[in-house]
């Protein structure tokens, strides 16, 4: 398919265009462009295609500076200014709300640190050879370094061979003071050269599968003066520089003395952060490790005031029988279940902190809430710099 233009970005950060009034959704390309392009793949109402010609370029296209931007499934955006990623997630969330939950707000975006900002990557491991899947596959692509990875991170992709791992899966973590914590994944025996390793780098602990073979199975963090012990398999927020951002935000809208409810809490991060001048702070979290963290976390920032419960939010909630002055939601990528929002709207909280990795499940949410709530704030966090994606922050008020 020749000469054809592209109209505008979908929501995916990709290019749209019409092949015979069928919608067609291109990768790496930019709104203005002309291009030809190879459909790889063909639906009953649109078109998926790459471009194999740029007959004429945007002239807001820039040079990736990642050699593996082509091939590698992470970071779309590449081909754009850091300032306009942050003008297509602005536009998107915009667009989203107003969408799916007929709510009208322009919404800024607050900017991230562009590059070397990921405190955690994954790398898959095959016949010896290690880097990130190519999108949509289980093709590996082979790295030797990742731009939008901290540097001590990058530090160690070069010794991975030490690992001795043929076959498997490696999750490396980076903390504030450069330290690491390695799980291992794989199915076959290993024998890490693990003193070669720890003479090379700050290595605070190595996992096999669930297995401690070295130091510690956690780590500290630190985000704005408090201290966080993070465990190998625990949820805690990717970009510091966006999470210590996000930090400020929660506590411009805390005020003194208020009954706290974390849920979601994972390590206690949000909670924590907010309960400084709460009169009690209860938690909610599903998984084990995590809830162990946040009781840890609690105890080494002087947090008496936190409470923390095991389990799954939609059936711990009602065991709490405060009135509760303010809600921090944080839930997984599909948003609140019917029986916890149910749940929420019965406590009536006064306010309504609500964090989200995904704006559609977001304004689904919202649309719900809204009923009973006046959507104060939102705004847009850059937490994935040049992918996509966008964390959300909005403060609701009973109405």
């Amino acid at each position: 398919m020749n000469n054809l233009k592209i109209e505008k970005l979908d929501n995916f950060g990709r290019g749209i265009c019409y092949v015979n009034d069928k919608i067609t959704f291109v990768t790496d390309a930019l709104p203005n462009e002309v291009v030809n392009i190879k459909i790889t793949k063909e639906y009953k109402k649109y078109n998926e295609a790459i471009v194999t010609k740029y007959v004429q370029k945007s002239s807001n296209r820039i040079e990736s500076i990642c050699p593996y931007y082509k091939e590698c499934g992470g970071c779309n955006l590449l081909h754009m200014s850091y300032a306009n990623t942050l003008i297509f997630k602005k536009n998107k969330l915009e667009s989203i709300i107003y969408k799916y939950a007929k709510i009208t707000k322009e919404i800024d975006v607050v900017p991230s640190k562009d590059f070397n900002y990921r405190n955690k990557v994954t790398l898959k491991i095959k016949n010896n050879k290690f880097g990130y899947y190519k999108e949509a596959t289980h093709q590996i692509i082979p790295i030797k370094h990742c731009a939008i990875a901290e540097t001590s991170i990058n530090d160690f992709i070069k010794d991975i061979p030490s690992l001795n791992i043929k076959n498997g899966e490696l999750v490396i973590r980076s903390n504030y003071n450069n330290e690491l914590l390695l799980w291992i994944k794989t199915k076959e025996h290993i024998k890490p050269d693990i003193d070669y390793l720890k003479q090379h780098h700050k290595i605070v602990g190595i996992i096999l599968n669930n297995k401690v073979i070295n130091g510690d199975s956690s780590y500290i963090e630190l985000i704005n003066h408090q201290l966080f012990t993070v465990s190998y398999d625990s949820f805690f927020q990717i970009n510091r520089d966006i999470c210590s951002k996000l930090f400020k935000l929660i506590n411009k809208y805390i005020t003194p003395d208020e009954v706290i409810l974390d849920l979601y809490c994972g390590v206690g991060t949000l909670g924590i952060n907010a309960s400084k001048e709460a009169k009690k702070t209860f938690g909610i979290e599903i998984v084990k490790n995590a809830v162990l963290n946040a009781i840890t976390n609690a105890k080494i920032n002087k947090r008496d005031n936190i409470y923390y419960m095991l389990g799954d939010a939609s059936i711990c909630l009602p065991k709490i029988k405060e009135h509760i002055n303010t809600i921090i939601l944080d839930p997984p990528r599909a948003g609140l279940d019917k029986t916890t929002l149910k749940t929420i709207l019965e406590f009536k909280p006064d306010k309504i902190i609500y964090v989200s990795c995904d704006p559609m499940t977001l304004a689904r949410d919202l649309n719900e809430l809204k009923e009973f709530y006046n959507i104060d704030v939102i705004k847009g966090l850059d937490m994935f710099p040049y992918t996509s994606h966008v964390e959300c922050f909005c403060v609701l008020k009973i109405k």
